[in-house]
């Protein structure tokens, strides 16, 4: 069967290969344009396995919210240049709404569910294939409420937050999700931090205070446990501080540097935030181009 040069287009068009790959793809199938469809899926499946070793720390934080149910997600790709490319964020749109439509339990379930009539795992995997990157769905949350939920998206998916809110209007929202964005709290307020967090603060914090006393030379000739004493009340007022950094509640308003956070959302709650910064905790591979200029021209 004599291959057009529109089915070639049409193919292309259906599946994002290249025209070479597309024509051979008819060529092999006789013309037939699913089979040549199933071709290249199993082709880029080759190909997207190639890579699956391959590090993902860049890509995109997705935030959506839709009524009462609001979704955060991270996708990852290899490169800032693919996170930008148009497939990348269709990717990434249709991910988020699936999830607001479905709301999987964990990532799993996510990659097991059916988009448009495919797995999920399977559309990303056909991704890497046609963009040329390893992409990855990392993690995502899903908040459902009968209060006020927000959202914010800084850099264009370097830093992404979700935050719930018992009531407030919709600058309110937008004002805490930039504040939890820039500021970074780990925490609503004091109830919330980890106490194994707090453990390992004030354990610096005591080692900071006896170096403190070490430089005194009055104070270091003191009891040991007048020492004990003075440190562990260093370490109190010291606390303080870790607080007012780590709570979002006891944080300096980004906006108005004479308030608190809490001044500004006074009867209003906010129930629960999620902050995802871009391929945070992800070991990168440090690249050394030079070493590998080199071992090219030998």
């Amino acid at each position: 069967m004599a291959i057009s040069a529109a089915m070639v287009k049409d193919l292309r068009e259906k599946t994002g290969a290249g025209m070479m790959d597309c024509k051979k793809a008819l060529t092999e199938t006789g013309g037939d344009m699913a089979k040549a469809i199933d071709y290249l899926r199993e082709k880029g499946i080759a190909k997207a396995e190639k890579k699956a070793g391959r590090v993902a720390a860049e890509g995109a934080v997705a935030a959506y919210v839709d009524g009462n149910t609001g979704v955060i997600v991270e996708i990852n790709c290899e490169t800032d240049f693919a996170a930008g490319n148009e497939q990348f964020r269709a990717l990434e749109d249709k991910i988020v709404k699936h999830i607001a439509a479905v709301k999987p339990k964990d990532l799993a379930e996510l990659e097991a569910s059916e988009l448009g009539g495919k797995k999920v795992s399977d559309l990303v995997i056909e991704a890497t294939a046609t963009i040329g990157e390893k992409i990855s769905l990392r993690r995502f949350a899903c908040i459902e409420t009968g209060g006020k939920l927000a959202s914010y998206i800084h850099m264009g998916g370097k830093i992404g937050v979700l935050v719930e809110l018992t009531g407030g209007d919709e600058q309110l929202g937008k004002d805490m999700a930039m504040q939890i964005a820039a500021a970074a709290p780990t925490a609503v307020d004091r109830s919330g931090v980890n106490a194994a967090d707090l453990e390992h603060e004030k354990e610096v914090l005591r080692k900071q205070a006896l170096e403190d006393i070490e430089k005194d030379e009055k104070k270091k000739k003191m009891p040991k446990d007048r020492i004990n004493m003075i440190v562990e009340k260093m370490v109190e007022g010291r606390v303080d501080k870790f607080y007012k950094e780590s709570c979002l509640t006891e944080q300096v308003f980004v906006k108005d540097s004479e308030k608190t956070v809490q001044d500004v959302l006074g009867a209003v709650k906010v129930k629960q935030f999620v902050r995802y910064q871009l391929g945070e905790g992800i070991e990168k591979k440090q690249e050394d181009f030079a070493a590998e200029v080199a071992a090219q021209m030998k």
